[in-house]
This record gives C-alpha cells, structure tokens and sequence, in this order.
C-alpha cells in the first residue's frame, strides 16, 4: 500500500521519502541530515529568501525571452518568486547557512520549492517535475556560482537599505538631545586630561556626525551588490546558456527590483571573487568601531554616580549587582560595545574566508554570508536598543557639569587670550598646586569680573571662534 504522508524523489545518489507535504525535495533532504552546524537557517534571515526570489525570478524572465522554457513554465516560476517575496513559503527553506558545497544546497532549496509551488500553481502535484524540473526550468542557464552570489547581493542590498533606516533613527534621537543640551556647558577632554569646555550638545552632535559619515560609506561599499555575474554559470564562460541571456537577466532584475543593476565586466573576475562582501564587511566593521566610541563615551561621562564624572544620568535598566546594594550599571551601552565587538570579528572571519578562494570559485562564500547576516542583525538590534533604552532617557547634570568645568585647570586655555599666556600659567600653577578652581582664583586676582568671566563661559561664546572684545 502506498504511503501517502511521502513522496519518492531521486537524484544522483539514489532515492529520498520527502514529506509529502514540503515543497522542498531530495537535495535539500540530504542538505538538512548534512549540515547541523550554526543552527541558523535559511529561513532564519528573510531578505536572503527574498534574494533568491528576485534572482530566480529575473533568471525565469530572461530564459522565456532566450526560449529556454516555455512562457507557461515561465509565468508560473514568476509567481512562484512573488510568493517568497510576499513572505510566504518561508518555513520551506530549512537548510543551515553554513554548507559545504559552494551554496549548492542552498540554490537547490530555492529550486525545488519554486517548481513545486510552480507546479501546483500549474495544477499539478508536487513533485511532478516533468511539467517544471527543479534543474532544467528553475535553474535553467544558471549555475549555483552565478545564482547563489546574485542572490547574496540582493540580500545584502535588502539588508543595507534597512540597516540605514535603524541608523537614521538613532542619528534623530543623538540630534533630539544635542539641541536638548545646547547649553549644557562642560569640560571637553583630550587623553582622558582635561581640555577645554564645551557644550554637551557639541557632544552629542558630534556623535550624530559621525553616524551621518558611516551611513555615506556603507552606501558606498553597497553599490558593489548592484553588480552581478548572472549568466556566468558554471566559471563565468556561460556554458549551457544562451546568448542575450545575461543581458535580459540583468533588464529583469533592474525591473524587478528598480534598482540600477549591471553585469560585472569580466564574469571570470566575478565569478571567483567575494570583494564586495569584503568591502562592506569592513565598511561594518567602521561603523562598529565609531559606535563602540560612543558607548564608551557615554560610560565614562556616566560613570560614578559620586566618585566619577556622572555628566550625564543613563536610564535605570536593572540593579548592576548581586552583592553590592544600589549599584546599577550601564548595560546597555555594554551590550552595544559586545555587538561591535562581534562585528569586527565577524569581519575577520570573512577576510579568511575570501582569502581562501582558488582557482575559479570561492567555496567558502556560505560563511561570509551568514557571517555578514549576523552583523547586520546585531547592529539593527542594537541600535534600536541603544537609542530607545539610552539616549532618548539620557539626562544632562548640568550642576555637575558646570561644577567640573569651574573647578578645571584646562578653563584657563580658554582664558589665555584675554588674560595673556603668563597670567593663564600663573593661574593653573597655583590651581595645580593648591587644588583651587581657575574660575575662583580668576576672580580672587581681580584679573576678570564675574560678569566678565561668565560670559566668556556661556555655551554660545563657545560653539565657534567668537571676538568677545572682553577688556583685561
């Protein structure tokens, strides 16, 4: 008696029992019992189905126009892609991100399920390939090492596009509190000395500069993904395609998506090369350590609350000890600092892996795809995490701040051309020796008034080179 809950398949290794129900089948069968590995899988990131999708979906639309499948098979493999696209068929798509094989059992899931929702579309049963193979109609004039990398690329130019969508968030709310503590005044330090003053909101406002520079960079290094090898099959000669096939795929896929998509020049280069994975990877890795600066930024001016600078209050998240009663800690910049941390390890690992290519291939492109996945999923996580459990409840000390600039030695820097360099030593000599404030001594040696002094101090005397006309 025939047992409904499977179906046989078979491939060049023999035959499987899929699952009656999937819309996978054998290669992907044998992919899930080989690769128990990160525990990730495919399905774990839906921008990578949904650049499989577009790029089966742009390879169905080319191969109709070069006569490789029939218009019928075409439409329904076109469907099938906007069906991924939408957010369905998804859990179909079990195999672990890290494989062996160069990417093949991931393009082989894509190209069994798309025939199989194909063929039901078409009104047959799954697994009826002979209407729509997985090989000769989802995967004609393709090769995992055109297919598999094209779909990394729109995947991570997904990716991208929302990574700067969580950046942007967090630059608006580091702008919201640089104009909140505009006039904030406090010490400005060099070398963790020291320096002179300045305005928290300068801080701040610093701070979202520096997101503002890294969103430009990381836009620079995406372009790369806008450049694919579709049509370079096997190595990049094109075999088993057909000519004015990589020219109408790359039209299909700027349709599909509208973006400006091109062919990479020598698709024997583009076949065998990961550089833009690298590039933006380290384009990632920028932008971890510009944030990683922030969050110790924030610590440090956090830190105390009575024995270190505390210019500012982070938000309360949980009680920082098991032991020690009151203590609360800074964990969330903590934990921004840890995703950065792993970030630029991530970043390690893909430099390996793409050194590691030879010949005409980089097998090893998995990893650098899962590896690039994972940081930019911490970084959207944190990021949201980072703004909405830190900065938007950030408070100034302004008491404190203003105490710490008013008992400094570095206030005479600011001084000094009004009060002329030998005054200005004179003062931080004595300060440094009795542990008097200079904005005391200032006024206990009648070289300033108060009114004199305080406005040479006020936060908007200090946002630029100002002539104050102050007379000694």
């Amino acid at each position: 008696m025939k047992n409904e809950k499977f179906r046989t398949e078979s491939d060049l290794l023999g035959s499987k029992q899929i699952p009656s129900e999937a819309y996978y089948g054998v290669q992907t069968l044998r992919a899930i019992e080989n690769f128990h590995i990160s525990g990730n899988v495919l399905s774990s990131y839906p921008n990578f189905i949904k650049g499989l999708a577009i790029t089966k979906k742009g390879a169905a639309r080319a191969n109709v126009e070069v006569g490789m499948i029939t218009p019928e098979v075409g439409e329904a493999l076109e469907w099938a892609c906007d069906q991924l696209l939408e957010g369905k068929y998804h859990d179909q798509f079990p195999v672990d991100m890290i494989q062996g094989g160069a990417g093949t059992s991931t393009n082989m899931n894509a190209n069994e399920v798309l025939a199989n929702i194909a063929l039901e579309h078409m009104g047959h049963k799954k697994g009826e390939y002979k209407y729509c193979d997985s090989h000769d109609a989802a995967n004609a004039s393709q090769s995992t090492n055109d297919a598999y990398p094209c779909a990394i690329h729109m995947a991570m130019y997904l990716e991208h596009l929302e990574l700067v969508k969580h950046i942007e968030q967090f630059i608006a709310s580091l702008e919201k509190k640089s104009k909140k503590f505009a006039k904030v005044i406090k010490m400005g330090r060099t070398q963790l000395q020291d320096a002179v003053p300045m305005t928290l909101g300068q801080t701040f406002g610093g701070f979202a500069a520096a997101m503002r520079l890294e969103i430009e960079n990381l836009n620079l290094a995406a372009r790369e993904f806008l450049v694919v090898n579709m049509g370079a099959t096997a190595i990049g000669t094109g075999i088993c395609s057909k000519p004015g096939y990589s020219k109408a795929c790359v039209k299909a896929l700027r349709d599909i998506t509208g973006w400006d998509i091109t062919l990479a020049d020598n698709l024997i280069e583009a076949t065998s090369s990961t550089a833009c994975l690298v590039g933006y990877s380290s384009a990632l890795k920028r932008l971890a350590i510009r944030t990683n600066k922030i969050c110790n930024d924030l610590r440090l001016m956090g830190s105390g609350p009575r024995c270190g600078l505390h210019e500012v209050h982070l938000p309360e998240r949980q009680p920082g000890s098991s032991i020690m009663p009151g203590k609360v800690n800074p964990v969330i910049p903590e934990v921004m600092n840890q995703v950065c941390y792993k970030v630029i390890g991530n970043d390690l690992c893909i430099s390996i892996a793409s050194d590691n290519a030879q010949l005409e291939l980089n097998v090893m492109e998995p990893v650098m795809a899962y590896s690039l996945f994972e940081s930019l999923h911490l970084l959207m996580n944190g990021y949201d995490t980072l703004r909405t459990f830190c900065i938007d409840g950030i408070v100034a000390d302004e008491k404190r701040c203003r105490q710490l600039v008013e008992g400094s030695i570095g206030i005479v820097t600011v001084l000094n051309p009004i009060i002329g360099y030998d005054a200005s030593t004179e003062i931080a000599k004595e300060a440094s020796e009795t542990g008097r404030g200079v904005y005391e001594l200032v006024l206990e040696h009648k070289l300033l008034t108060k009114k004199q002094l305080d406005t040479i101090l006020k936060p908007e005397n200090m946002l630029e080179p100002v002539d104050l006309k102050i007379k000694k």
